[in-house]
């Protein structure tokens, strides 16, 4: 155990963090380790790879994982703005030349090629577009000579657009939410809260009139008779094949028909082999680290901290909502995955990267406060440092 009186970084770092946020990213690394056992070796031998080659890459993913996390926690604010604004820059030119140059893969051009390495640049955009328009939005309010709203309106068309031409229209809306709620946090009117949502109405529409993929998806999930919807079938039968406690780990059936059981359908295949106990479970996790999060941003008593918090809390709680309930069929299919849980190393780092800016924004820092109130005839104020 850390000693308090101990004047290390390490121990620093350990006595501001906070560590209940820590404990709930920890255990969903573990439990994804423990659900991609039975996710990952169907797919595995049906493509020809070792039983164990998904579960032995995450694992390896993971080193890397837990190391970026510590790592980001450990930046100061300013040195949080620099890096985000630093991966946005790279990560949306990243998304310009995947569009243009990179492999199609299930009809998007989503991911570049580094000699054998593939990287989706969208999923390092994510994090750091929260946390630069966090970063506008808080310059706006507190400097009227810094056009910090205008700014945060135009990062989002720079940020989706890129998208759209991979196209990628999941990652789309997710960004779009994310950034509608920051904007709410940062002091929206209501009137424009229903603008942006009537807008975001018709964004869906013209998608599904004009995107062929958009339109195909939302048709057969609207009608599950109009197309194939051989994923949907066996994501349903898993629940219904699992019940409350599951057929028990490497039992599942419909994880041999799913193509992505390691990755969309995770949560699919876990409610089959462990049972829907066990599914709702995963959900108060997840709730429970969203839920952490939003509290700690409203103790904050800074703007910057408390948007920044509030964004990327939200960016993790709705990507893991949006993989939950396409898995139950309460959303059309839209190759998101299930943070911490589904297979990707391009998803574990970009998540690394984002929870590293959570635990460093979270920590406790000291701050400068003015005593304004004094007897009369006594010195000026004084500053003391007071801990948050």
């Amino acid at each position: 155990m850390m000693s308090r009186a101990e004047r290390t970084p390490l121990t620093d770092w350990w006595w501001t963090v906070d560590r209940g946020l820590l404990a709930g990213l920890t255990a969903l690394m573990v439990a994804g380790l423990v659900f991609l056992m039975g996710g990952g070796p169907p797919v595995a031998e049906k493509i020809g790879l070792p039983t164990f080659h998904f579960l032995n890459r995450q694992a390896m993913y993971l080193a890397p994982t837990i190391l970026i996390i510590v790592a980001v926690s450990f930046l100061s604010l300013r040195h949080i703005r620099r890096v985000a604004l630093a991966t946005w820059i790279v990560g949306v030119t990243l998304c310009i030349l995947a569009g243009k140059f990179g492999p199609e893969i299930k009809g998007a051009h989503r991911w570049i090629q580094f000699g054998p390495f593939g990287l989706q640049p969208s999923e390092f955009v994510k994090p750091a577009f929260v946390v630069v328009a966090a970063w506008a939005f808080s310059e706006g309010a507190q400097r009227r000579d810094m056009p910090g709203g205008l700014l945060a309106i135009l990062l989002l068309p720079v940020t989706i657009v890129p998208l759209i031409l991979q196209p990628d229209f999941g990652q789309t809306m997710l960004i779009t939410i994310v950034w509608c709620s920051l904007f709410f946090v940062a002091g929206l009117h209501w009137f424009w809260v229903a603008g942006l949502g009537a807008a975001g109405l018709v964004g869906v529409a013209f998608a599904y009139q004009f995107l062929h993929h958009v339109r195909e998806r939302i048709t057969r999930f609207l009608d599950k008779d109009s197309g194939d919807s051989f994923q949907e079938y066996w994501a349903r039968e898993s629940f219904n094949s699992g019940g409350w406690f599951g057929t028990g780990p490497g039992e599942g059936v419909a994880k041999r028909h799913l193509p992505d059981a390691h990755t969309d359908f995770i949560f699919s295949v876990t409610g089959e082999e462990f049972g829907v106990v066990v599914c709702l479970c995963l959900v108060c996790l997840f709730a429970y680290i969203v839920m952490r999060g939003l509290k700690l941003a409203r103790r904050t008593d800074d703007t910057f901290s408390r948007l920044a918090i509030t964004g990327l809390t939200t960016l993790f709680g709705l990507q893991a909502c949006i993989n939950m309930a396409v898995n139950v069929r309460l959303m059309p299919a839209k190759g998101m995955t299930l943070p911490f849980v589904s297979y990707g190393g391009s998803s574990l780092i970009s998540l690394a990267l984002g929870m590293g800016f959570l635990v460093a924004l979270t920590r406790k820092r000291p701050r400068m406060t003015t005593l304004s109130q004094k007897p009369p005839g006594t010195a000026p104020a004084t500053v003391a440092g007071v801990m948050r």
